[in-house]
């Protein structure tokens, strides 16, 4: 089975890398498994943000962590922002980020 490529959008590549190893690890885990075109284990839909944009959900001992994507287009697997969750809701910035980004890359795609 072919892997579609990662494109990281401004500094996801960096904030992922910023994880804790175990939070790493596993979102290199989901997001080989959204590569190979199956379904992360732990993922919501994130609408808000726009059409096919989904959010692996990662918890461990040094608590929550996302990682907002989209899959759907053929060229490649754009991870749009990875970060944190220090509270029960998500912060307004972050998802103001990931649809700022998500917005710039409609706009790369169609030009």
């Amino acid at each position: 089975m072919q892997h579609k490529p990662i494109e990281f959008r401004g500094s996801a590549r960096e904030d992922l890398r910023a994880f804790p190893q175990a939070a790493r690890r596993e979102a290199g885990f989901q997001l080989d498994r959204v590569q190979c075109g199956l379904e992360p284990e732990n993922w919501k839909p994130m609408s808000t943000i726009g059409a096919g944009v989904r959010e692996i959900r990662i918890t461990d001992a040094a608590g929550g962590f996302r990682v907002m994507y989209v899959a759907k287009f053929s060229s490649a697997l754009y991870v749009l922002h990875c970060f944190q969750k220090k509270t029960q809701r998500t912060r307004e910035l972050d998802i103001e980020l990931a649809a700022r980004r998500y917005r710039e890359l409609l706009r790369e795609l169609r030009s």
